[in-house]
């Protein structure tokens, strides 16, 4: 007989919920949310699981990843549809969560999601890390910035190669700044250099990958953006059709749309039919539109390129050949 299990995952502990292929309950419990206290009450042989069922959250990778190392079918279920069905239950608990995931498992009535592999995961926090060092680089510089023009100092345009220099020259006859901005800029510094060491990784990556080195053939598409692309697509034949990748990136995808890789490919000095193509949607419906229209027309060509093992043809005559 099948059975089918419900996880109701917390930070602390997990209510676990086995139920058979009719929805009788089988058994209860709750176990702490680590993967060895999950596997000893699934990986108990008196049951076959066809699937085991878990929410989508904090821990969810790490425990997908868990039991399907284990080879037990396991299944990341999308919250908010999830949640729409168990909020019909009279008493939410996590007991009664845990049967009510069951019980959808159980029916298919659920709306599995994507769980990104161990790689992708570290690609991703790589990425992560790296964004967010820079974002506060960028807010001291620009605190520095507004805080020395309320005295009439202006910092001007100048490179981050240069912004320290250029900060001391103007508080050099302000000790009393000096001593202000001093902190703010050991902070700067410290930001700057592990900045560095993390982008010399992020290429290191890049040189190696043979997927990132053939992105990076279509134009527009630099290290970061190849390496981000990988991340979040993850793995190719999760897309049944190339159009749906171009969907999500075309509409969700900050980093294509905010222009890293469109803005630069629209005036680009180099031809190529892509181009042609947005210049022409540009034309007619604007440059807003062009931009969202070329970012999904990029994540499908790059999409096929990752799967046919192809680069980008710059013609259509290639193209067609």
């Amino acid at each position: 007989m099948d059975h089918f299990a419900g996880l109701d995952v917390s930070v602390k502990e997990t209510s676990i919920c086995i139920v058979d292929e009719t929805g009788r309950i089988v058994r209860e419990v709750k176990v702490a949310s680590e993967p060895q206290a999950l596997l000893k009450v699934l990986g108990n042989q008196a049951y076959r699981f066809k699937r085991v069922g878990l929410e989508a959250g904090p821990l969810s990778q790490w425990l997908f990843s868990a039991l399907a190392e284990a080879g037990l079918p396991a299944v990341c279920v999308e919250t908010r549809h999830m949640q729409a069905v168990l909020k019909a239950q009279i008493n939410k608990t996590d007991r009664n969560d845990a049967r009510g995931i069951a019980q959808m498992i159980r029916a298919g009535l659920y709306r599995p999601v994507h769980v990104k592999t161990l790689r992708s995961q570290k690609l991703r926090m790589l990425l992560t890390h790296r964004k967010l060092l820079q974002s506060k680089a960028i807010a001291i510089e620009n605190d520095l910035r507004g805080t020395l023009r309320n005295f009439g100092l202006k910092v001007g345009m100048v490179g981050k190669a240069r912004f320290e220099a250029r900060i001391q020259e103007l508080v050099e006859n302000f000790p009393d700044l000096g001593v202000l901005v001093e902190p703010l800029l050991v902070v700067r510094r410290a930001l700057r250099e592990q900045i560095v060491l993390l982008h010399r990784r992020l290429l290191a990556i890049v040189r190696e990958d043979e997927v990132c080195q053939r992105l990076m053939t279509t134009p527009g598409v630099g290290p970061v953006v190849a390496l981000t692309y990988r991340a979040t697509v993850d793995v190719p034949a999760r897309f049944r059709k190339s159009k749906s990748v171009g969907a999500v990136f075309g509409l969700t995808c900050s980093k294509y749309q905010s222009g890293e890789i469109d803005w630069s490919m629209l005036h680009s000095k180099k031809w190529s039919w892509l181009k042609a193509w947005a210049m022409q949607i540009a034309r007619r419906r604007g440059m807003q539109k062009a931009i969202v229209a070329l970012a999904r027309r990029l994540a499908v060509i790059m999409h096929r390129i990752w799967v046919d093992g192809t680069e980008f043809r710059w013609t259509r005559e290639v193209a067609a050949a």
